[in-house]
């Protein structure tokens, strides 16, 4: 897809743009895809329930910065844990191995990747809310590594860090 030729400036209002459960857990709303960025980056919303956590990935081609809005988590960056809450940052540069947990109901982080190459990994690994979605859906980690497998952008390289 040639997005350099479909992209273009837009403002994107608070409650627009795409929602989807994504089966890692957490409703991603997109606020800014690739096809609309000339695939320069991708940004995301992503709400999430206490307890989320995500297994040890990298990104091989894609950094990755999180910028906390609400709630807190913890953040595995390279084998070194540390809190993040709200307005707090994490940067995760391509290669580097990362997971975090949710320690906070309404937890909420702003998901900025550059480039935006790994879009086709994050839409085989969702699906789109319905209006008639009233809860969480089901997590389901092997469909998180198959998408990888399929689209790139991820690469699973152990189960969650953290202690129970």
């Amino acid at each position: 897809m040639d997005t350099k030729k479909q992209a273009k400036s837009f403002i994107r209002q608070a409650g627009e743009g795409e929602r989807r459960w994504f089966f890692g857990g957490g409703v991603h709303t997109w606020l800014a895809q690739a096809q609309e960025t000339g695939g320069a980056f991708l940004i995301n919303r992503d709400d999430m329930e206490r307890g989320k956590v995500t297994p040890l990935h990298i990104h091989p081609d894609t950094d990755e910065t999180l910028y906390i809005l609400s709630g807190e988590i913890l953040m595995n960056l390279d084998g070194v844990e540390e809190r993040v809450g709200a307005g707090g940052l994490s940067v995760a540069l391509r290669g580097v191995p990362h997971a975090f947990k949710v320690l906070a109901e309404g937890t909420s982080v702003l998901c900025f990747q550059t480039p935006g190459n790994a879009q086709a990994f994050y839409l085989g690994a969702s699906e789109p809310l319905r209006a008639d979605d009233a809860g969480p859906g089901v997590v389901d980690f092997d469909r998180i590594q198959e998408s990888g497998r399929l689209n790139g952008g991820i690469v699973i390289v152990g189960p969650p860090p953290f202690d129970a």
